[in-house]
């Protein structure tokens, strides 16, 4: 009897898994992914150093730049926690390849990091927005092994480039100039 509801659950719970992606997948429209490299990120960043930054979201600028430059930096070294090994193998793996697909992510914006350092509000976002850039000059010279990420589990370096990029231009939506 214990099998059968466990065949059961299973098949229910991936049934679910393959609707909500399927959900998602056509909800997100798709992105430029072209431009999901490091050089067109730095570029991008570099037009907004000589701008008045106005933020729409629940961060300001400076947590967006310093929550960005801690996943950078995370993947060569370590997250401080992570979803379970079964969410990274489904949902996590899952969520990656369908906004990989798109070249566009949507997550939320106000969510940190699991145990990451608390960022606090500061109103000159200029110290974090070079610490931004220099982890992604970082990132793309890196050449030792990367740290799973905390949802989606192991990425390569290519993946994890296109994983930093939209996770970084998705949180530029909530920046005008």
């Amino acid at each position: 009897m214990k099998r059968r509801q466990f065949v059961k659950a299973s098949l229910i719970g991936g049934g679910v898994i393959l609707g909500v992606g399927a959900g998602a997948f056509t909800l997100i429209k798709e992105g430029n992914k072209n431009s999901l490299t490091v050089e067109m990120a730095l570029k991008k960043l570099d037009d907004l150093s000589d701008e008045s930054l106005i933020h729409q979201g629940e961060w300001n600028p400076y947590q967006i730049f310093t929550h960005c430059a801690q996943s950078v930096e995370f993947s060569m070294s370590q997250f401080p926690e992570h979803k379970s090994n079964l969410f990274k193998s489904t949902v996590g793996q899952l969520a990656f390849s369908i906004f990989a697909s798109k070249g566009k992510m949507t997550h939320d914006l106000g969510e940190p990091i699991p145990s990451a350092p608390i960022i606090i509000k500061h109103l000159d976002s200029t110290h974090a927005l070079i610490r931004l850039k220099q982890s992604l000059l970082n990132f793309s010279r890196y050449q030792g092994i990367l740290a799973p990420h905390f949802a989606y589990g192991e990425l390569s370096k290519a993946e994890y480039e296109i994983a930093h990029v939209m996770h970084l231009y998705n949180h530029l939506q909530e920046i005008k100039t």
